[in-house]
């Protein structure tokens, strides 16, 4: 059985009909078509799915949809502007904090949370709030230089950046290494 579900996706009022049983993360992604939130562990483990949901962030894998009608869901879709990286993203370029990419999106939407009700967050504080993203590809420390070189820009909930690179550099790396933290 479908039901209608009245969500605002980032900035945009959105209606979709459902299967009952969905989560957030099979809305978003099969019901509205953004796949930027990957599907990963579906048993919230991996953080690969992580939108905000009310400017916090969640794991949509395990987020039924009807939690989120009505509130404002924030996919990395909704990040940036057409054309532009916000300063996150901007800083994830410059620093190579990503490396596949798979991951990625989930670490951006942890991250953005945590420089919303935190700008200029401690390594510990950022250390926790990605806690619960997995990278296969990296030592996280490019990622942890990545949100402290993103708060310095500021103020996170409104400036946006030109991108200094592409939007997903590579590398060349695998495993961990060096700048295993």
């Amino acid at each position: 059985m479908k039901s209608i579900v009245a969500l605002n996706v980032n900035g945009d009022r959105q209606q979709v009909a459902v299967p009952e049983h969905w989560t957030l993360l099979e809305t978003l992604r099969y019901g509205l078509g953004l796949t930027g939130s990957k599907q990963g562990c579906d048993k919230g483990d991996c953080g690969a799915c992580t939108v905000l949901l009310d400017g916090e962030a969640v794991l949509s894998c395990i987020t039924p949809v009807w939690e989120a009608e009505g509130r404002d869901v924030t996919t990395v879709e909704g990040l940036a502007e057409p054309g532009r990286l916000n300063e996150l993203q901007a800083a994830f370029a410059e620093t190579g904090g990503a490396q596949c990419g798979f991951c990625t999106p989930g670490i951006l939407m942890s991250a953005w949370g945590l420089l919303l009700r935190s700008p200029s967050p401690s390594r510990d504080e950022i250390k926790e709030a990605l806690g619960g993203n997995l990278c296969r590809c990296t030592g996280y420390t490019k990622i942890y230089e990545a949100v402290e070189l993103a708060a310095t820009v500021g103020p996170t909930a409104r400036r946006r950046v030109p991108p200094t690179l592409p939007l997903s550099p590579c590398s060349g790396r695998r495993g961990r290494g060096e700048d295993e933290a």
